[in-house]
């Protein structure tokens, strides 16, 4: 006699044999596409590989959004030449650049390296121009363990400006950019070209690269006055001050030829207005930062011609991208075709900063935060905006610093644009060919 428990178990053993012979009848008319879909298979294929995570932080909006104006042409670009994925530690993996806005605010600035850190999981973070945006974020990095390069603001207002110790450097966050003392160097060297009567004025920022630049032995001040200047520092002022006529007083009082001083770009355009109103006309007008850019000096209308300023990238800087192959005239190109606008310096050290990037996770023994900081440090790279290595040598000043070439440049008319910058100094980066040489402005 059967029991209720013996004929359960029967039945189950004839689902069974049933199932057997479905899975049998399967394999014979789907082969192994139909095992898949068997639900007496499990899935034996390898997941897709995760995809990289890079973030980005620039300013695109706010009072130095100029330096951040290119960033998104330059993410596109790189996204769709990496559309292929990379290989990282013998796997391929698909790239994802999440460019984000510090506003160019600080606070700001913090605030999207934390969601980018916490919330996207960033593999790794670049960031760029100014210590606005560079410092915020590289703290936030060092202080959550994410590998970060960052660019575009001098190192000393990047490093000092974060509490640097040389002996000991950073451990997750690293730096590539000339310093204070390349630029007072190279304007000093440059001024000396002309005749002036050696007085110079001096005004900077209050804010981390003013600060920073007003180091009493290493700051602009110094090193300037070292070329045998009579160097007048008129102290620090709020970075969004509107009225400059105190700094112009002493500038005319003490008969400067020559006048230097940080400011952003809205507030230089203020200055050099109230320079004509009030008469001061040096022959000589070199203010780090604010005249980087053709828009900067359009705004000067007529009085932008012979200004001067820093020149850390131009279309004729010959160094080339190891990444895609392009010349720094190519790539220039490239961008006023598909811009409409005209080049700036900032784009070329948007593309290195990615490119840079790209180079260490290629290189990276494993994709983890660790490995791709071992991989940071060993880096020997040349780049769109020429040699990067923090392996140690003349361009490493400091720990966790590369330093890059720098050059004079001086704005006049132009043809296929209202301005172009020329390089009319390159003493201090010989392989730079020039324009043609420095001289004084010319005043209507």
């Amino acid at each position: 006699m059967k029991t209720k428990s013996t004929e359960s178990r029967a039945g189950g053993r004839v689902r069974v044999d049933q199932g057997r012979r479905s899975l049998v009848k399967l394999m014979a008319a789907g082969g192994a596409a139909a095992i898949t879909t068997s639900p007496w298979t499990f899935r034996a294929s390898r997941a897709a590989p995760r995809p990289i995570k890079i973030g980005m932080i620039t300013p695109e909006t706010g009072p130095i959004a100029a330096f951040g104006e290119p960033s998104k042409w330059v993410a596109d670009g790189v996204n769709k030449f990496l559309r292929d994925g990379i290989v990282v530690a013998g796997e391929k993996h698909p790239v994802q650049i999440l460019n984000r806005d510090s506003q160019s605010n600080p606070n700001r600035a913090s605030e999207v390296a934390a969601q980018l850190i916490n919330n996207d999981r960033v593999d790794i973070m670049v960031a760029s121009s100014t210590g606005d945006t560079t410092n915020p974020v590289a703290d936030q990095c060092e202080l959550n363990g994410v590998p970060c390069i960052t660019s575009d603001d001098p190192w000393q207002s990047w490093f000092f400006g974060r509490k640097g110790d040389p002996k000991k450097g950073f451990q997750w966050t690293y730096h590539f950019f000339w310093g204070f003392d390349q630029v007072a160097n190279m304007f000093a060297e440059m001024w000396l070209s002309i005749p002036t009567n050696k007085k110079v004025g001096v005004m900077l920022t209050n804010d981390p690269d003013g600060i920073a630049a007003s180091d009493p032995v290493h700051g602009l001040p110094a090193t300037i006055k070292s070329h045998g200047f009579d160097v007048n520092f008129l102290g620090l002022y709020p970075p969004l001050s509107d009225d400059f006529t105190a700094q112009i007083a002493k500038l005319k009082n003490m008969n400067a030829d020559v006048a230097c001083g940080i400011f952003n770009p809205p507030q230089f355009a203020i200055f050099w207005t109230q320079c004509a109103q009030q008469g001061f006309r040096p022959k000589i007008m070199t203010p780090p930062k604010a005249l980087l850019f053709p828009t900067a000096v359009e705004a000067l209308g007529n009085r932008g011609t012979g200004t001067s300023t820093e020149v850390w990238w131009s279309h004729h800087h010959p160094f080339k991208s190891s990444l895609t192959g392009e010349t720094a005239q190519q790539y220039c190109d490239a961008y006023e075709k598909a811009s409409g606008k005209q080049w700036t310096q900032p784009l070329g050290f948007k593309h290195a900063n990615l490119e840079v990037a790209i180079d260490v996770l290629k290189r990276a023994k494993k994709l983890d935060a660790a490995s791709i900081r071992d991989a940071i440090a060993q880096t020997d790279y040349h780049s769109i905006v020429g040699p990067i290595t923090w392996k140690g040598g003349p361009t490493n000043p400091v720990p966790n610093v590369c330093t890059t070439p720098l050059v004079g440049g001086q704005w006049e008319k132009g043809t296929k644009w209202k301005y172009d910058l020329n390089i009319v100094f390159n003493k201090t980066a010989p392989n730079i060919p020039l324009d043609r040489p420095f001289s004084a402005i010319q005043y209507s």
